[in-house]
C-alpha cells in the first residue's frame, strides 16, 4: 500500500533524511532523464543520484542484461571468490579502460561505497609509506566514515563524527585565496621548510573537481605541481574520481586530459552504470602490499553491478562518439548557464557536464531549486554554504529535454533574482 501523505515515512524513517525533505514526492518510476511520481507526474531529474546515473535511470542494455543474469540464476552474492560476472568485468576493464590509457593499476573491490574506496586508499597509503598524515584541501569531500570524514572539509559533516579527526592537515585548494596565490606553492614551501610544521605524508588526496564543495575545478597545472610535490616528499598520490569521473567532464577519468600519473584512483557512484552500490580503488602494482582480507567487507565486489557495469563500458566507451556527444552537451550546457550568470552577475563553477552557477548565497540557492522543483525539476545545491546552483543531470539525456530543463532553470532564477537583473537597454 503506497500514501500520499508522507505519514509512513514521517513514522517510521529517521530524520536523517535529506533529500526527501527538497523534493517530497512519493516516486515510482524511472527512465534516462525522467522520474515520475505516484501521481504521474513528471520530473526532469538534474540530480541524477549525485552522478550516480550518468548514463540515466533503467539504461535498456543493462537492465536487460541484469534481468537475463538475475533469472538464470546467476551469483549474487560471492565475497570475493571468483565468479564468471566478476571476471567478464575484469576483462572488459582491462581491454576498455587500462590498455588504451597505459595504465597497469591493480582493481581493489572495496565496500560498496566511495567511502569505503576512499578507506581503503588511506589506510593503504598509510601501509605503504609507514607515515600517517594525509593531505587534503579545502572544500574537500571524501565520505562519511570517520577516516574519509576526517579529509572531508565540511563542518557540519565533521562534527557528526563525535570524535576527534586526526592525522589529517588541510591544505588550501586550486584559487581559495584568490588567483593571484599560487596554493600549490605555498604547500610545497611549508613542505620544504623543515620548520613548516607540516608531517611527512603519507598521502596528497584531492579530487580534480570538487562536486560536494562548491564544484571548484582544479587546473590540470596546478594538479601536476600537487603530483609533484608528492612524489617529491614520497607521498602517494590519490584522485578522488567518485563523482567526477565515469564521464561526466567528458572522458572517463576527469583527469585523463592533464597526463597525471596517480598511485591510487578511487571510483563509484556511476561505475555500476545504473545506480547499483559498486566501489573501486585503483592501485599501482608496487603499492599493492595487501595481506589477505587486511582489508575486507562483506560486501566487497556487488555481482549484479559486475554485470551491469560491463555493460556500460561496452556500450559507452569502447569508442569516443559518447565522449564526443558528452562535450557537446558540456558546451551547450556553459553557454546556457553562462547567459544566466551574465544576467545576475554571477559566476560559472565546474567543468564539463559538472557545472553550476555560484549565486554566493544558500539561501537565494535554495530558493531557486525550491522553484525548479514546482517547475518540474529535480536539482541541488552544493558548496560550504550551499551557494551554487548544481547541474547533474544524466549525460545521456537527449538535447529537447536538457534544454526543457535549461529553461526551468532560467525561469527560476528570474523568479527569485529578477530584482537584480540589469535594466533592459530601452529604459
Amino acid at each position: 500500500m503506497t500514501t500520499t501523505d508522507h505519514s509512513t515515512f514521517d513514522r517510521v524513517e529517521s530524520q536523517v533524511r535529506s533529500y526527501s525533505r527538497s523534493f517530497p514526492k512519493l516516486f515510482n518510476k524511472a527512465k534516462n532523464a525522467t522520474i515520475f511520481g505516484e501521481d504521474g507526474k513528471e520530473y526532469i531529474d538534474f540530480l541524477a543520484g549525485c552522478s550516480s546515473l550518468n548514463y540515466g535511470h533503467n539504461d535498456p542494455d543493462m537492465q536487460a542484461a541484469l534481468v537475463d543474469y538475475v533469472t538464470s540464476d546467476g551469483i549474487a552474492h560471492g565475497l570475493d571468490m571468483f565468479t564468471d560476472a566478476k571476471e567478464k568485468f575484469l576483462q572488459a576493464y582491462e581491454e576498455i579502460i587500462l590498455k588504451p590509457r597505459g595504465m597497469d593499476h591493480k582493481l581493489m573491490f572495496t565496500g560498496p561505497t566511495g567511502a569505503n574506496a576512499v578507506e581503503a586508499a588511506l589506510k593503504l597509503a598509510r601501509k605503504v609509506t609507514g607515515r600517517t598524515n594525509v593531505i587534503a584541501f579545502t572544500n574537500g569531500f571524501h565520505g562519511m566514515t570517520l577516516g574519509a570524514l576526517a579529509a572531508t572539509g565540511n563542518a557540519g559533516k565533521r562534527n557528526g563524527g563525535g570524535v576527534p579527526l586526526n592525522d589529517v592537515y588541510r591544505a588550501p585548494f586550486e584559487g581559495y585565496f584568490g588567483d593571484e596565490v599560487d596554493t600549490a606553492d605555498m604547500l610545497e614551501q611549508m613542505l620544504d621548510d623543515p620548520s613548516g610544521g607540516i608531517d611527512a605524508p603519507a598521502a596528497i588526496i584531492v579530487e580534480p573537481v570538487q562536486g560536494e564543495g562548491g564544484l571548484n575545478a582544479a587546473s590540470g597545472a596546478w594538479l601536476k605541481k600537487i603530483e609533484a610535490i608528492a612524489k617529491k616528499h614520497g607521498a602517494l598520490f590519490i584522485l578522488d574520481d567518485i563523482q567526477a569521473g565515469c564521464g561526466r567532464t567528458g572522458t572517463f577519468f576527469s583527469f585523463e586530459e592533464f597526463g597525471l600519473d596517480p598511485d591510487i584512483i578511487t571510483q563509484a557512484k556511476s561505475l555500476s552504470g545504473m545506480g547499483l552500490p559498486f566501489a573501486l580503488t585503483l592501485i599501482k602494482p608496487e603499492h599493492d602490499i595487501w595481506k589477505p582480507a587486511e582489508h575486507n567487507g562483506t560486501f566487497r565486489g556487488n555481482n549484479h553491478a559486475f554485470v551491469t557495469a560491463r555493460v556500460a563500458l561496452e556500450k559507452f566507451w569502447k569508442d569516443d562518439a559518447f565522449s564526443k556527444s558528452v562535450n557537446e552537451k558540456a558546451a551547450h550546457l556553459k553557454k546556457r548557464l553562462g547567459a544566466i550568470a551574465e544576467r545576475y552577475y554571477l559566476t560559472l563553477r565546474g567543468r564539463g557536464m559538472m557545472l553550476g552557477i555560484n549565486t554566493g548565497d544558500g539561501e537565494a540557492a535554495s530558493a531557486i531549486c525550491a522553484k525548479c522543483f514546482e517547475g518540474g525539476l529535480i536539482i541541488e545545491t552544493s558548496g560550504g554554504e550551499d551557494e551554487v546552483v548544481k547541474v547533474l543531470c544524466p549525460l545521456t539525456i537527449d538535447m529537447a529535454q536538457f534544454d526543457k530543463g535549461l529553461d526551468i532553470i532560467e525561469d527560476a532564477f528570474e523568479a527569485v533574482l529578477a530584482k537584480n537583473a540589469p535594466r533592459a537597454a530601452a529604459e
